[in-house]
């Protein structure tokens, strides 16, 4: 039973903490990031809300299986270090950085295909154009966004997780100034709306990228780490990564395309469905992104476990992993509950009848307080597993899930045509025996097994 393996210790618990904490800071400038973009755009109306919502949707979907395999540098680079091999953690950084070179004309396709995407759903003319424009130049920076997620991935991965916090947080400082003075025309700057809200988010991610790579070459860093002599090809390595961050990359890919055909199914509904899928998504942002800080502490503790054929010690990383994921969901679970109306008008535009989306967002809002306790369930045993190399595994079976939650999307939507109400309970249920399975997994222990770790460490 996975209870029997749960315990409490005290040092584990600290050293989580200390890892996860700074991360749960740095994932919230993201959710704020995205939080004002959009807050701003609903002061314009609800169509450019929308907007927001699905071209941001379908950016992340386009660039998300670079982001998966990129992101595995965080348990790459803590098995070197659980291992004693610290000459190797920087290699990994290399690595990714040519990964990321590589995958400049796959991009360059996938923006073409899925700018394609919006008019076939059926969506409104004017919120199809809105979408292409906020979603085209977002594409624009995402080079930058994917070596910043190579970079910031390896710091957590060697328990630097402060650097990662003090470059995000001043991306995010530059940017909700920079993002409101380039959507209303203020400080001096022009009106651009929608524009100035996809470019502002691009140009502080690249100052965020430059902090990094100011802290990566760092003469502390470059000594420790040898930073200098890890930029050349490593064959061993570069293999690594892709075995072991490929299936991540395409379990978030297959998952992100199944959430986001789903999200351009609902949006089909209405002006009012697709602005309140907005609102609620948003808050959701706030409650599942700081948990993905937890998430990626967990990978890094994990992996340096795995790294040094620790497993006894992965008992305590989980115990203190679900208690604070748990804690923080079913918190939030409360006030989204208890607050749900006032939370939905605070998206409220200045002029314009609000009453409809008021209601249906409400009502989506008692759907998210049921399965944020599941999602801190999905990011805790997700992140065991993939600290354990248990990807292939994770890849299978959760894209497995998701896509039968879009077969059973479509049919309600489109063959039985039945409301959005339907709909969400759908797709919250889902989210819910996603949770369950994990769990299961879990439980089973066959990441584990010696033999599995072995592989998972052969270069």
């Amino acid at each position: 039973m996975l209870l029997n393996k749960l315990h409490f210790d005290r040092d584990i618990t600290s050293e989580l903490l200390k890892i996860a904490l700074p991360m749960v800071i740095s994932q919230g400038t993201f959710a704020v990031m995205i939080f004002t973009d959009r807050y701003f755009m609903s002061q314009i109306d609800p169509i450019h809300m929308a907007a927001a919502l699905g071209g941001g949707v379908a950016c992340f979907f386009s660039f998300c299986f670079f982001s998966g395999l990129l992101s595995y540098s965080n348990a790459l680079a803590a098995q070197y270090l659980g291992s004693g091999e610290q000459h190797k953690c920087a290699k990994v950084v290399s690595q990714g950085f040519l990964i990321v070179l590589l995958s400049i004309p796959l991009l360059a396709l996938i923006t073409y295909g899925v700018s394609k995407l919006f008019a076939a759903m059926d969506h409104d003319p004017t919120l199809v154009e809105l979408e292409l424009i906020y979603y085209k130049i977002l594409m624009l920076g995402v080079v930058v966004t994917l070596a910043k997620i190579c970079v910031s991935s390896y710091f957590a991965g060697i328990a630097r997780t402060k650097v990662v916090m003090i470059c995000d947080v001043c991306g995010l400082v530059l940017n909700v100034p920079l993002c409101y003075g380039m959507v209303f025309g203020r400080f001096g700057l022009p009106e651009l709306g929608i524009v100035g809200a996809a470019v502002s988010t691009i140009i502080a991610t690249l100052f965020a990228f430059v902090l990094f790579m100011g802290f990566y070459l760092a003469k502390e860093h470059r000594e420790k780490f040898h930073v200098l002599e890890s930029f050349h090809f490593d064959l061993g390595i570069f293999k690594r990564f892709l075995r072991l961050g490929t299936p991540s990359g395409v379990e978030i890919f297959l998952n992100v395309a199944a959430f986001n055909l789903f999200l351009l199914m609902f949006q089909g509904y209405g002006i009012a469905e697709a602005a309140s899928a907005s609102i609620v998504f948003n808050w959701d942002i706030l409650s599942f992104v700081p948990m993905m800080g937890i998430n990626i502490g967990i990978i890094s503790l994990i992996g340096r476990y795995v790294g040094a054929r620790d497993m006894q010690h992965t008992n305590a990383v989980m115990t203190a992993g679900f208690m604070m994921a748990l804690s923080y969901s079913a918190v939030l679970a409360v006030l989204f509950i208890s607050f749900r109306f006032p939370l939905v008008e605070v998206f409220a535009p200045p002029e314009g009848d609000f009453s409809n989306i008021r209601a249906m967002a409400g009502f989506m809002m008692i759907g998210l307080s049921c399965y944020a306790m599941a999602d801190a369930l999905i990011l805790v045993c997700g992140g065991v597993l993939r600290g354990a190399g248990d990807t292939a595994w994770l890849m299978k079976v959760s894209t497995v899930l998701h896509w039968a939650m879009l077969v059973a999307q479509y049919f309600v939507i489109r063959v039985f045509e039945y409301g959005p109400e339907v709909s969400w309970v759908v797709f919250c249920l889902m989210i819910v025996a996603i949770a369950a399975v994990l769990l299961f997994r879990l439980q089973q222990g066959h990441w584990r097994d010696m033999a599995a770790l072995e592989r998972v460490m052969a270069e």
